[in-house]
């Protein structure tokens, strides 16, 4: 047996598989070779206890009080995760706890991040050590080291400012990157543009079946950070509002935002389609959103909160619901421009485009209200047309319809028939199968995207801090990575992370639940 074998085994052993082996192999060898074997077990026997206790350090035990009011399971697709104390306790159990899946997230993120802006880590690093982390509140601050922390005691080699640059990658990437390479004039810059993310309504009054509040939202991003966009996050905090929201493995704020707090609130999001504008002195946008979910006990609290340091990053259109009232709103959250409208008998619908003109002329880089054949046009006209045939007996098992629902409304329009394309243009999003892409926010021909998970929720689920959720495509569609790599080579640059997106049930999910069902 070679060294390199033996050494190999040791490595993926335990003490008692590999020194039965030694001993075999030793029995067969003459003196001279039976020296050097017995010099590379001693070798391999200590190593062995040093990393045994390396590793035993490094590991707090699980009675360890930080660790001993949170949990995790699996269902339906998704990791329920509970995480209850101090900023830095909550941190540190959402760190331990997800350890595996942060790291292989954040490894997606990097690939995906980098291969975009065409800058390397070491640029995220310093943009959240440099800019992000000073205008993070103390709060917020102690969680993100806590979740670095808490990898760390399980072997992961990531620091506070990884974690920084992994909470932005909503904003950084797609606002502040663009930003800086106008500022600095990069003539060999790639195009990069505000996404339009997601497909979304709320309504409440005459438009639903018990005239209280229903929310919905399907999560449109790549499927390299989509098929692991499936963590359902309940928070216990010190300071603030219980939180059941759904998210992304070692962010702090649900990011696609979609979910409830204890006082009542509901609230999702759909990203402004072409958006400009980052102020380098404001407050990241990942703070202040899971600031608005933690603290607001009201419409005015949220919106109040959301604008407070408004940097810019991920400049979104904010659905927000008061079960208590009855009332909904919709905020535009531009930089400049922030105009804000609400009912208590009514509806909004929200797929990326942005409502007020002011805020398209200033804010935005030529987004065409009038192009139909856009997919943010398009699905907020099939969105109009569900939400108004529906009225009256709007529910979540209407909303789950919605989220699923293929038909391309430019298309029944040009050819006067209506049936089913999921493709850029439906409201359950599959770019994957669309020769046109989304040239509003540079996703091309066959782009491996769209709509990744849905969830739903009404003032009854909300006041038990529930609501449903289907991780992957809300139609029940599944993407397999090697057969679409295939078919398409020019995206092979995500093939060492890019894989299957199989989708669950629909399935319901409570705080303070322990187990699956």
């Amino acid at each position: 047996m070679s060294n390199s074998l033996i050494l190999n085994e040791h490595r993926n052993s335990s003490s008692c598989t590999f020194l039965p082996l030694v001993i075999n192999e030793f029995r067969t060898l003459s003196f001279v070779p039976r020296l050097r074997l017995i010099s590379i077990a001693f070798l391999a026997f200590f190593s062995l206890l040093y990393f045994a206790s390396a590793s035993s350090a490094d590991q707090p035990p699980a009675s360890d009080p930080r660790l001993g009011k949170s949990y995790r399971f699996q269902q339906g697709g998704w990791t329920y995760v509970h995480l209850e104390g101090s900023p830095s306790d909550i941190g540190f159990q959402h760190g331990y706890v997800l350890a595996s899946e942060i790291a292989d997230a954040l490894e997606a993120i990097k690939l995906f991040d980098t291969h975009q802006t065409q800058r390397d880590w070491d640029f995220f690093r310093k943009t959240a050590r440099e800019m992000l982390w000073p205008h993070i509140d103390a709060e917020y601050q102690q969680e993100l080291q806590g979740i670095a922390d808490g990898v760390k005691a399980r072997g992961v080699e990531l620091d506070v400012y990884d974690i920084v640059a992994l909470n932005a990658f909503e904003e950084v990437p797609d606002y502040y990157v663009p930003w800086l390479n106008q500022r600095e004039k990069a003539v060999k810059a790639p195009k990069l543009a505000a996404p339009g993310n997601c497909s979304a309504f709320i309504a409440t009054g005459a438009y639903t079946k018990d005239h209280q509040i229903v929310i919905a939202h399907n999560n449109w991003t790549s499927y390299l950070a989509g098929e692991r966009w499936v963590v359902i996050f309940d928070i216990v905090p010190q300071s603030g509002q219980r939180i059941l929201m759904d998210g992304f493995p070692g962010v702090i704020t649900s990011d696609d935002d979609f979910g409830v707090n204890a006082a009542g609130i509901m609230i999702t999001e759909t990203t402004i389609a072409q958006f400009e504008g980052w102020d380098p002195n404001g407050k990241p946008e990942f703070m202040r959103s899971r600031k608005a979910l933690q603290y607001a006990q009201s419409i005015d609290d949220y919106v109040r909160i959301i604008k407070e340091g408004n940097n810019g990053g991920y400049a979104n259109d904010w659905l927000i619901g008061d079960r208590k009232t009855g009332e909904i709103a919709y905020l535009e959250l531009g930089l400049k421009n922030t105009p804000l409208w609400r009912t208590k008998d009514g509806y909004f619908v929200s797929s990326n485009f942005p409502r007020d003109p002011k805020l398209i002329k200033e804010e935005t880089s030529g987004f065409d209200p009038n192009d139909r054949s856009s997919s943010m046009n398009a699905r907020r006209i099939r969105a109009e047309e569900l939400i108004k045939q529906a009225k009256g007996n709007i529910d979540v098992t209407t909303a789950e319809q919605f989220l699923a629902d293929h038909i391309d409304s430019f298309d029944a329009a040009s050819s006067h028939v209506e049936q089913a394309q999921p493709n850029e243009r439906s409201l359950c999003g599959h770019v994957d199968t669309s020769s046109r892409g989304v040239k509003e926010w540079g996703w091309d021909a066959y782009n491996p995207g769209g709509a990744v998970q849905g969830k739903a929720t009404d003032s009854k689920m909300a006041a038990n801090m529930s609501f449903v959720a289907r991780a992957g495509h809300p139609c029940g569609e599944d993407f397999f990575a090697a057969d679409f790599l295939d078919h398409h080579p020019q995206f092979a640059w995500q093939k060492p992370l890019l894989r299957d997106m199989k989708a669950g049930p629909w399935t319901t999910f409570q705080a303070g639940e322990k187990s699956a069902k």
